[in-house]
């Protein structure tokens, strides 16, 4: 957490942005994002993505009203610009004293195009190769006070073209070595969870043929496991966001809280420190996020719909620490 004298001397320089610069103590558990992340040159295809979309099959056979989509993909994860010392006034009445609020921001870019994709049952849908499959601009904010004992230290705020945006909260931790990386349920909830259910036929179908030989949307963090064996990992900062805490949460357009509302979002980041050889340390980055997508009424009896698991996972390294700000550095506000 940055200090008591930093934030002091963020209050006296003011509001300002300024390019992101690696080691910055300013950016807290940020302080190695600035700069670019991707899968290539180093570590292609590692994305891979797992989605249920509602989908009438036409076939008049009477199987369940959805596919599962799966892709391989390619990321580039852009962190830029600093916005420093932007402040959240506050008082208590009872001093009178002020409380005001301090927090620096990191803004990103992410960008993601898939390699190769298929479904079940098939659709035609699935799209070509290097269709652009995500774009999301957003904010990392590091809360630097006025924090409330137990509540979060950062937040991630998201927005996504199909009509999303996201408040995530949350924490972060630093481990040594390599991160302990969670098992995901990933089958709907509200229906059996037995593999040889009828209704979970588009699983069990990428189950028993792996996609790409590899992705099996089951146990889809198994890769990300698989990718850390013989990694030198020294250290790994470990970031949680949250959607489902409180104050947090997501808002859609009218259509998609309709047809498939998203309604939770979780995502863990995994920003690992490697040793290499010549005694250095290179950067690499692993996730895995899950959005619950609501549609179709459950079948167990509970109430509301049934929640589709929406997967995605990576592992990229860090390409370059250069940042293109245009005439936004060190602007004041």
């Amino acid at each position: 957490m940055t200090s008591a004298a930093n934030i002091e001397r963020l209050e006296r320089e003011g509001r300002h942005l300024e390019a992101a610069r690696t080691g910055d103590p300013d950016l807290g558990p940020f302080a190695l994002l600035p700069g670019t992340w991707a899968n290539k040159p180093g570590l292609p295809g590692r994305g891979w993505n797992m989605i249920a979309l509602p989908f009438a099959p036409g076939d008049g056979q009477g199987g369940p009203p959805f596919r599962l989509l799966v892709n391989q993909y390619n990321e580039e994860l852009k962190f830029q610009l600093v916005d420093k010392a932007v402040p959240n006034r506050g008082i208590d009445l009872a001093g009178p004293k002020n409380t005001d609020q301090k927090i620096v921001a990191i803004d990103y870019e992410q960008a993601i195009a898939q390699i190769v994709a298929d479904d079940f049952p098939q659709s035609g849908l699935a799209g070509r190769p290097d269709l652009a499959i995500h774009h999301e601009p957003g904010l990392l904010l590091n809360l630097l006070d006025q924090v409330d004992i137990g509540g979060p230290r950062i937040a991630r705020l998201a927005t996504i073209p199909h009509g999303d945006a996201v408040l995530a909260l949350g924490d972060f931790r630093t481990d040594p070595g390599a991160p302990v990386i969670p098992t995901v349920n990933s089958l709907p909830i509200g229906v059996s969870q037995d593999l040889n259910s009828p209704y979970l036929a588009a699983y069990k179908h990428f189950h028993d043929n792996p996609f790409q030989g590899l992705f099996d949307p089951t146990d889809p963090t198994a890769l990300l496991k698989a990718a850390n064996q013989g990694v030198a990992i020294r250290r790994t900062t470990v970031l949680e966001f949250d959607s489902t805490v409180e104050r947090a949460g997501i808002s859609n357009i009218p259509f998609i809280v309709k047809q498939a509302n998203a309604s939770e979002m979780k995502a863990t980041f995994f920003l690992q420190e490697i040793a290499e050889e010549n005694g250095g340390t290179r950067l690499r980055l692993q996730y895995v996020q899950v959005v619950q997508l609501d549609f179709f009424p459950r079948r167990d009896g509970g109430p509301g719909r049934i929640k589709w698991p929406h997967v995605s996972i990576n592992t990229m390294e860090k390409v370059s620490d250069h940042v293109d700000t245009g005439s936004y550095a060190k602007m004041p506000r």
